[in-house]
């Protein structure tokens, strides 16, 4: 039986409004998303064969999906917000791919890490991810061609640079080709439900020295115990009674636990940036980030010559690390990033002058789209 509030003419835009409809309409939009879905699809398959005829071809191409994203938002109007309009068309874009070519990609594991989450942010979940348990062993995997791709954490907003990731750069072949900007909230994740119950914490300690503040007023006397990594956190409360971990909500999902408290950070603003690593160097976006990594003689006035050669040409430094070469002491390599691709008139202009500059030691460690914080 139709009840009276669902018994009106769908097809009469004059007739009063119900929820028949309402979902009626809905089932036509979805016909026609689903229609334009399978349309794009054939598309997809003509780009598939023009490329399976070029040698040299690349199947990912993170450049032409960030002009994809970033047309995507500048039309973008609500009420559906930007962040899950970009996250439907990631899925979009990775199930395309696949009819093209699947994407394996290594990360810096284990399964429910943030670098995970990081993962599956960039490439979607219908490319190939497969957790390795070391920064140097996502490098390795990459290099031998076992995985197209790989993403690594490269800093952290309150703790600074991940340094195993800056000094891998130093011998690999490998570029950087993407970066992905990853907001970090933790939760407090157990099999019990209620927080009066722990008296375990398990955690990764840079996560517990983010949420030490929290912790202490709320776990007190509670023992802690320190492990690998935020997924292993988690994976260690789905066994051990009255305990809690300190993850993010992912790892909820994935292991199957309860959230007993979330956005326990003290400082809830921060976040991880990824690095995704290849072997070929995008093409201009519009929007680009070049890395540098550059060396010089330990001599006055040398770091300022070389700053001054971008400042000159209005080229934006947005980043520079040092570290130690490990080569003899005292002596350091500097990370830089700057706005600009390698081929934009100005930063050949500056790298080509940088050539010039005797003593001076210049490695262009990638250029890629520059990824909105």
């Amino acid at each position: 039986m139709v009840t009276s509030t669902e018994s009106s003419d769908s097809s009469n835009p004059d007739s009063p409004l119900t929820l028949l409809n309402c979902r009626e309409a809905i089932d036509r939009i979805d016909n026609r998303i689903h229609d334009l879905l399978m349309e794009r699809v054939q598309w997809v398959v003509k780009v598939g064969e023009l490329k399976d005829r070029q040698a040299d071809a690349s199947f990912y191409r993170p450049e032409r999906e960030a002009q994809i994203h970033r047309r995507l938002e500048e039309r973008h109007r609500g009420p559906m917000p930007v962040d899950a309009l970009h996250r439907i068309f990631r899925e979009i874009i990775s199930s395309s791919l696949r009819l093209e070519q699947q994407i394996a990609v290594a990360y810096l594991g284990p399964e429910a890490t943030y670098t995970h989450q990081a993962a599956l942010k960039q490439f979607g979940s219908s490319s190939q991810l497969f957790p390795i348990s070391s920064i140097e062993g996502v490098f390795q995997e990459v290099e031998s061609r076992r995985a197209d791709f790989g993403v690594v954490p490269v800093e952290n907003s309150t703790e600074g640079m991940v340094n195993h990731t800056l000094d891998r750069f130093m011998e690999s072949p490998l570029k950087i080709c993407g970066e992905i900007f990853f907001p970090l909230s933790h939760t407090l994740l157990s099999k019990e439900s209620d927080m009066r119950d722990i008296r375990l914490l398990i955690t990764h300690p840079l996560a517990l020295s983010q949420c030490r503040r929290w912790v202490d007023r709320n776990l007190t006397g509670v023992r802690v115990e320190i492990v690998a990594s935020t997924a292993h956190a988690a994976q260690k409360a789905c066994r051990e009674a009255k305990s809690a971990a300190i993850a993010g909500a992912f790892a909820s999902e994935h292991f199957g636990l309860n959230i007993l408290a979330d956005r326990i950070d003290d400082h809830p603003d921060h976040g991880n940036r990824f690095l995704v690593i290849g072997r070929q160097i995008p093409q201009r976006s519009g929007k680009d980030k070049t890395s540098l990594m550059i060396s010089f003689p330990d001599q006055p006035g040398f770091l300022h010559q070389v700053l001054g050669v971008f400042a000159k040409r209005d080229i934006n430094l947005t980043s520079i690390e040092s570290r130690p070469s490990r080569k003899r002491a005292w002596e350091y390599y500097f990370f830089v990033d700057i706005q600009g691709h390698q081929e934009d008139d100005g930063v050949v202009e500056a790298l080509t002058e940088l050539k010039d500059v005797v003593g001076l030691s210049t490695k262009i460690l990638g250029s890629y789209p520059l990824t909105p914080i």
